[in-house]
């Protein structure tokens, strides 16, 4: 196994909770079978992927409300009310970040699918996201995680050598894509998980 030298964090679910369940919750007084369902079949992961892509919010809003009139209110939530999906840190990430930084023997970076217009809020609310030597933001490349496009844009602006690199995500699809381009994946469960996770590569952690 070649020694590791690079270490790839995705961010939302890893480091930040996000989470839309927080407004829907509230919109829907608590129902979480109303929520669910409107998560599954109106503002879905897939619509709202679309905009990690580039799709500019204000249109994928509107695209949305055209096909859905009678959830107009709900839909115009999403976004409208998107800083309060936004949990706090994943404090048991940020303690394993801080101790691979204090380490000085990663190169650490950030690849995360996020719309270029949100991700402005989460900077300015999670100090952490400075101590990236750099983050690569879907939005910002008009791809996104899966499609190979992103993974190559991250390793040739970084110098990253694929196998002497480790990508952590919490989604298998985005790993799976990763390992296919030789870089080692983790899957993100927890920060304990994370951990063991790490003695893998003979990275080890307190």
């Amino acid at each position: 196994m070649a020694k590791i030298n690079t270490i790839i964090f995705d961010l939302g679910g890893v480091l930040i909770d996000w989470n839309p369940e927080y407004v829907f919750l509230k919109a829907f007084n608590g129902d979480k079978e109303k929520t669910k369902w409107f998560l599954e079949n109106i503002c879905t992961s897939d619509w709202n992927e679309n905009q990690d892509g580039g799709y500019p919010l204000a249109k994928a809003t509107d695209d949305l409300v055209r096909k859905f009139p009678e959830y107009e209110e709900y839909i115009r939530l999403f976004y409208g009310e998107w800083e309060d999906m936004l949990g706090g840190a994943i404090e048991g990430t940020v303690d394993a970040f801080k101790q691979l930084i204090d380490s000085k023997a990663f190169k650490i970076v950030a690849l995360t699918n996020w719309s270029s217009e949100t991700f402005p809020i989460a900077q300015n609310r999670f100090q952490f996201l400075k101590w990236f030597e750099g983050i690569v933001v879907s939005g910002d490349e008009k791809t996104r995680k899966p499609f190979k496009e992103i993974y190559n844009i991250t390793l040739n602006r970084f110098n990253i050598t694929p196998e002497k690199s480790i990508f952590i995500d919490d989604n298998l699809r985005n790993i799976e894509a990763a390992r296919q381009l030789g870089i080692n994946g983790i899957h993100f469960k927890n920060p304990e998980q994370l951990k063991e996770a790490l003695k893998n590569y003979q990275i080890n952690l307190s």
